[in-house]
């Protein structure tokens, strides 16, 4: 849900009913993956999507019978060869969908408008939901922040048993250790940026009952650094912005780093890169693209680049180029377990020759980089199309042993 979160924030502040369906957990070749969404409004307004439109018919008439009469369901939707013609997945994967009715009586809306907000402004947030388990709970949220966001620093909670509130109490409307469990793992999954699902045991649930719980999480868009104000960059920029990157061009030489030449840019700084880069915040997820080309800025720069947490950090140049900059990297300190980092000729091999085949090549292989792809044609491989290196299992807890 929380992926089309900026829509979906307008419509509840112009008051508007919907229901939304959202991709609880897939299996096989599935086009969407967990957290995707597809909503519908009273008026019959659809957004997003949960299967790239194979199964978009069914789920809408899903979101339509929600909204009638106020009750959340999970749908299987996969492939038969038996009935060539049931609703299904062309690709021949599963996925199961939660559809939820958010209409304005309806108790779990607080909760659902708090996450929307916090989405929406790009802060963190995690939305936990109930999908499976005694009817009275399913479709019941939870909503985890940071400490920064929440006064608090707990998290909201609302339920379809009308509770709302700061407080560790009455989450779900079950158990209060269920809410305080919940709420521990649904803030595992934020600092890891992470949506999947929790499968709680009985008696870890405390309510008769297995649970399963869909955590979607929603963080700040991830940060694309360039170093270096030239053509190539001005293309890199436009690509950043396509894969929802926040864009920082830097360059210590003024009269290139300006918003008439990046005006598609979230930021432009006019110092040394290594300087800058010491100063500004970087996380697991941030990606450093150096096109500096020249070695006062480049050695200092990967210096200090090759030796933090990030993503991904690679550098234009030249095999010679290449060669030439390990030599002075390697007189500065930088070990090879170091260097085996850099990314250098930067890109994957497109026979790339203009600004904007460049970023291409160079966004194609930050992509393969995040998602674990090889790189190489899909013709003829025999690899899964869809993998991720950072998907992993739903999370198993409180089962008896």
């Amino acid at each position: 849900m929380l992926d089309i979160a900026e829509e979906l924030n307008r419509w509840v502040e112009q008051g508007r009913d919907f229901a939304v369906a959202t991709v609880v957990a897939v299996g096989g070749s599935a086009p969407r993956q967990p957290g995707a969404a597809l909503a519908v409004d009273a008026d019959g307004t659809a957004i997003g999507s949960v299967s790239g439109g194979c199964v978009e018919g069914a789920v809408y008439e899903l979101c339509r019978q929600a909204l009638q009469d106020g009750e959340s369901v999970l749908e299987r939707f996969g492939y038969s060869d038996d009935d060539a013609f049931a609703v299904g997945l062309t690709c021949g994967g599963i996925i199961d969908i939660l559809v939820t009715p958010v209409r304005a009586d309806d108790p779990v809306r607080p909760v659902i408008k708090a996450a929307l907000q916090a989405a929406a402004s790009g802060r963190a947030a995690a939305l936990a939901r109930i999908v499976s388990g005694p009817p009275d709970l399913v479709g019941r949220a939870l909503l985890v922040r940071t400490g920064e966001d929440d006064d608090n620093g707990s998290y909201d909670s609302g339920s379809y048993s009308g509770s709302s509130s700061g407080s560790y109490g009455g989450g779900f409307g079950a158990h209060p250790e269920l809410d305080r469990t919940v709420a521990a793992e649904a803030a595992a999954f934020l600092d890891a940026g992470r949506t999947g699902t929790l499968e709680i045991g009985e008696q870890g649930s405390r309510c008769g009952a297995p649970l399963t719980v869909l955590v979607e999480s929603s963080v700040p868009a991830p940060r694309m650094i360039v170093f270096g104000a030239i053509d190539f960059a001005s293309a890199l920029v436009r690509v950043g912005k396509f894969l929802n990157y926040h864009v920082t061009v830097c360059d210590a030489r003024p009269v290139f780093a300006t918003q008439t030449r990046f005006p598609e840019a979230d930021e432009i700084v006019v110092e040394w890169p290594h300087r800058y880069l010491e100063r500004t915040d970087v996380d697991a997820r941030t990606v450093l693209c150096v096109l500096t080309h020249d070695a006062k800025f480049d050695v200092p720069l990967l210096q200090l680049a090759l030796r933090l947490p990030v993503a991904y950090v690679g550098a234009l140049g030249s095999r010679r180029t290449h060669l030439d900059r390990n030599d002075r990297l390697r007189q500065v300190g930088v070990t090879d377990l170091e260097l085996a980092r850099l990314r250098s000729p930067i890109g994957l091999d497109l026979g790339a020759r203009t600004p904007e085949e460049t970023a291409l090549s160079i966004a194609a292989e930050i992509v393969a980089d995040r998602r674990g792809g090889s790189g190489v044609s899909l013709t003829g491989a025999h690899t899964p199309i869809h993998h991720d290196v950072t998907s992993a299992p739903a999370r198993r807890i409180g089962s008896a042993a």
